[in-house]
C-alpha cells in the first residue's frame, strides 16, 4: 500500500485553520452517511488490465472492512462504475479524442462499455443487494447530467461521504472536490485509496488535506463509524 507522507507545513496549516483538529468528522452520523467504492473495476485492478493500479489490488480487505461496518450502523454503501455510453447526450470527446490519442480513447471506450469484463466491478468486493451501483461517464460521479449518484444520495437524505477507490489522484479526488462544493461532509480514507505512485497519491492527501476533506485512516474511520452508534442512538 502507499506509504502517506504529507508535508508538515500543509498538515500544520491545516490544523490552524481546523481549530487545531487532526480529525473533523469524528461523530457521525451512521443513517446519513454513504460509503462512495469509486471504480474499483477490473479495468483498473486486473494485472494487465488497460488502466492498471498495482496498488489497488491491496484496497478491497479494507474497503469491505469500512462497507461492512457502515452497513451494520444503518449506513448506505454505494458502488460507482467508470462507463463509456456511446448514447449519452453530452459526449466527452474532449476526452476521447482530444487529450487522449485516438488508439487510447478508443480502447477505452471499448472496455469500459458496459457489459465488457474490464467495466464490472472487482470480484472480490462484498456487493450486497441493498447498495447502490451507479455508472458514471465522467471522473467525478457529481458532473452534472453524466451520474445519478447526487439524486440518490439526496433522495436518502446523505450528508456524509466517505471515498475509497481508484484512482486517488483522478476519480477519487474529482469525486472528493465536487461533494465539498456541493455541501457534503467528506472523509477522504488515506489507505482506501489508491493510484500508480505514492508521489501522486500523497498529493491529492496533502490536498484533501488543505482544503477539501477530512482524512482518516481506515483505523480511524472505523472507531469513528463505532463510537458514533451509540451517539446517534441516544438522541
Amino acid at each position: 500500500m502507499h506509504k502517506v507522507e504529507i508535508p508538515q507545513e500543509i498538515l500544520e496549516r491545516s490544523a490552524a485553520l481546523r481549530g487545531g483538529r487532526d480529525v473533523v468528522f469524528d461523530r457521525i452520523d451512521p443513517a446519513r452517511t454513504a460509503h462512495v467504492v469509486v471504480d474499483l473495476q477490473n479495468g483498473f485492478m486486473e494485472e494487465g488490465a488497460p488502466v492498471e493500479v498495482v496498488a489497488a489490488r491491496e484496497l478491497p480487505e479494507t474497503v469491505n472492512a469500512i462497507s461492512r461496518a457502515l452497513r451494520a450502523a444503518g449506513g448506505k454503501v454505494v458502488y460507482l462504475r467508470y462507463t463509456y455510453d456511446a448514447g449519452e447526450p453530452n459526449p466527452w470527446e474532449n476526452w476521447y479524442a482530444g487529450l487522449l490519442s485516438s488508439e487510447a480513447g478508443e480502447g477505452l471506450k471499448e472496455v469500459f462499455t458496459p457489459g465488457h469484463h474490464h467495466h464490472a466491478l472487482w470480484p472480490t468486493l462484498e456487493v450486497l443487494p441493498e447498495d447502490l451501483v451507479i455508472d458514471k461517464t465522467r471522473f467525478s460521479g457529481f458532473t452534472p447530467g453524466t451520474c445519478a449518484l447526487h439524486d440518490e444520495l439526496q433522495a436518502l437524505g446523505i450528508d456524509t461521504l466517505i471515498i475509497t477507490g481508484t484512482l486517488t489522484n483522478c476519480c477519487s479526488e474529482s469525486t472528493a472536490r465536487d461533494a465539498n462544493q456541493l455541501n457534503y461532509k467528506v472523509i477522504f480514507v488515506t489507505d482506501g485509496n489508491a493510484t500508480h505512485t505514492d508521489r501522486e497519491h500523497n498529493a491529492t492527501l496533502a490536498n484533501m488535506c488543505a482544503i477539501f476533506a477530512d482524512l482518516q485512516s481506515s483505523e480511524r474511520l472505523l472507531r469513528t463509524i463505532e463510537e458514533s452508534r451509540p451517539a446517534v442512538a441516544a438522541e
